[in-house]
């Protein structure tokens, strides 16, 4: 192992057409494999990543495998299953016995909102497992990371960051966001207080309060809109459409400004191993503008790319068959034409996620890479190897509920 330097200066050298046919070529195993192969073209994907983020020269090393996540993945199934299942059951029983106390015909009124009530209450019962899932992702992740040879880690803990989600995203919405910042604070600190690299512990300094500076432009549009709601319920007059428009345009952005901001700010108070820290100076604007650049290219070449399918219909005349459905008739053309849109309706998916990769999500990691610095770099070369996590469930609750980082 080389000695580290006293600056180590984040770096990323991925390459746009690299990750474009590494993105097409998985894709189209996961689709050949009805979904299955999706696992091992996360690990690819990853591995690829990883590999292309070299901080002074040193790359990082991802060590998870398809299986493990197919694993892990079957896992969650089985106990997303029975958790729904319990769910659906209660819900169900307490409906029945709602509306036999009050007497509810079940095409009431009362009766469908009682029904809307029941689906929100199933949509909060996924809250914790969304939480818990975030947490066990993360923790696998860093589990199967590797830099300069030696693993990062984090302790186990997802029960009770899930626990703290629920309450400080409670805090959040009754406070009408005026709470956002504690609830990013406290969740951060959770996590990042039970990561380690080596046997190195990190650490979360900073107050939570700072964060305001970062949530100014999240906090005040949403006020706004309650603002926008008061007057529409007093004065009745609906014509309040613009304003509500520019809020919400103001808040999309102010997200953005929040998520770099916040990330910013948190960097620059962590500390390694009560020696090490980092300088973190990833720009809003940079990442608005490659939103809105990389959105802008990847609309421009799906619809280039979705030209052949519009070729096709209009050959086929679609309008005429639309307008009197008994004169269809599957001849050989038809049937290669729509074999066709349906080979190019794949086609287009996977250009989609392909492009999302190459033209937003690739750059912005670069750019917050390449912004951030490790501080006290030497001490690296005091750092002892740890343990290798078991996860057998991998990132599996992650993965059945679709959620996680853009890789």
């Amino acid at each position: 192992m080389s000695r580290a330097a006293k600056r180590i200066q984040g770096d990323y050298n991925g390459e746009g057409p690299s990750l474009f046919m590494l993105s097409m070529i998985t894709g189209l195993l996961t689709i050949l494999t009805l979904g299955i192969y999706r696992f091992w073209a996360k690990s690819r994907i990853r591995r690829y990543i990883w590999s292309a983020t070299a901080p002074n020269g040193d790359a990082m090393e991802y060590t998870g495998t398809g299986t493990e996540k197919l694993i892990g993945f079957l896992i969650a199934l089985v106990f997303l299953a029975v958790y729904l299942g319990i769910i659906q059951v209660l819900l169900s029983f307490g409906g029945f016995a709602v509306w036999d106390t009050l007497g509810l015909d079940p095409e009431s009124t009362q009766a469908q909102i009682a029904q809307g009530v029941g689906g929100l209450v199933s949509f909060a019962a996924l809250t914790p497992l969304i939480l818990f899932a975030q947490y066990r992702g993360r923790r696998y992740m860093m589990s199967r990371t590797r830099w300069r040879g030696l693993r990062f880690g984090m302790d186990q803990g997802a029960v009770g960051y899930a626990l703290r989600g629920v309450l400080y995203g409670a805090l959040s919405v009754v406070s009408l966001g005026l709470l956002i910042p504690l609830m990013t604070f406290k969740l951060e600190k959770y996590m990042t207080d039970r990561t380690w690299y080596g046997d190195a512990q990190f650490e979360q300094e900073g107050s939570w309060t700072e964060l305001y500076r970062s949530a100014i432009h999240v906090i005040l549009p949403i006020l706004a809109f309650v603002a926008i709601g008061a007057l529409v319920a007093v004065t009745g007059d609906n014509g309040y459409g613009l304003l509500s428009i520019i809020a919400g345009i103001w808040l999309l952005v102010g997200i953005i400004y929040y998520r770099v901001d916040s990330f910013r700010r948190m960097a620059r108070n962590k500390i390694v191993d009560d020696v090490m820290t980092f300088e973190a100076d990833a720009a809003t604007g940079n990442v608005v503008t490659t939103l809105i650049k990389g959105g802008i290219a990847s609309f421009v070449l799906l619809v280039v790319a979705s030209l052949p399918i519009v070729i096709i219909t209009m050959g086929l005349e679609f309008d005429a068959v639309m307008n009197d459905p008994s004169s269809f008739e599957l001849t050989p053309v038809w049937f290669a034409g729509i074999i066709m849109i349906v080979v190019m309706y794949f086609v287009l998916l996977l250009l989609s996620n392909a492009f999302r990769l190459v033209f937003i999500s690739q750059p912005i990691l670069a750019h917050f890479v390449e912004t951030t610095t490790l501080l006290n770099g030497t001490h690296l070369d005091e750092v002892a190897q740890r343990a290798n996590d078991q996860m057998p469930d991998a990132e599996g609750f992650a993965d059945a509920l679709d959620i996680g980082g853009a890789f």
